[in-house]
């Protein structure tokens, strides 16, 4: 069992490799690779898209290196593979995003990218630390967290989903924030479970086991 860490140079990787490999050696979910081949990521049984900085800037990181999105497109949606979005990389699901300039993301789950505008002005943008998570729609890799659990945040921007289905959960934060996506074999993070300690090595653990 392979699980790829997409590095296309956008953000430090260390925390989430370190993440993803304590979980698997606990659970025995195989290999985690880090990696920008996509011959590596073809192959790969799970693929993890991280993310940090703004939308376009990574879109552009990530299509600069030939054959990569390719690569990730064909084991996700021709072969369903389970894919799992991390932060900018949970985004770029969307169809489009609207941080500095009109963006297309990947079109895998219908919505946009939209700034935070939080209705108590004492609410700083970026959203930056813990915030409570509100699930609305269960999911297989939510399985152990629990209503109320912390997750660790750092954006300006989230992803408001076209069908509210495919919210599985939010933070309050000034108005509700998308915190989960999924659809079919792909969950979305806007926050980075491998710095949320229980709840966040729960959801990475059960994605290293998911079966969709």
């Amino acid at each position: 069992m392979l699980t790829a860490l997409v590095d296309y140079n956008s953000g430090n990787l260390h925390s989430a490799h370190k993440a993803f490999e304590r979980m698997a050696r606990e659970t025995g979910a195989g290999t985690i690779v880090v990696t920008s081949e996509p011959d590596v990521v073809a192959k790969a049984d799970r693929i993890v898209l991280p993310g940090d900085g703004a939308f376009p800037a990574c879109k552009k990181q990530l299509f600069d290196y030939t054959g990569l999105f390719e690569a990730i497109s064909e084991a996700v949606i021709t072969n369903g593979r389970p894919f799992m979005g991390i932060c900018i990389g949970m985004q770029m699901m969307a169809t489009r995003g609207l941080e500095y300039e009109d963006t297309a993301g990947f079109d895998w789950i219908g919505g946009e990218v939209v700034k935070i505008t939080p209705s108590d002005p004492a609410l700083k943008v970026p959203h930056m630390g813990w915030n409570n998570l509100h699930i609305s729609n269960p999911h297989p890799v939510l399985d152990g967290v629990s209503e109320g659990d912390h997750a660790y945040f750092v954006h300006s921007y989230h992803f408001k989903a076209t069908d509210p289905a495919h919210r599985i959960a939010h933070v309050d934060y000034g108005e509700e924030v998308t915190a989960i996506v999924a659809r079919d074999t792909m969950i979305g993070c806007q926050f980075h479970p491998e710095k949320s300690q229980r709840a966040g090595l729960r959801i990475v653990s059960n994605f290293l086991g998911w079966k969709p």
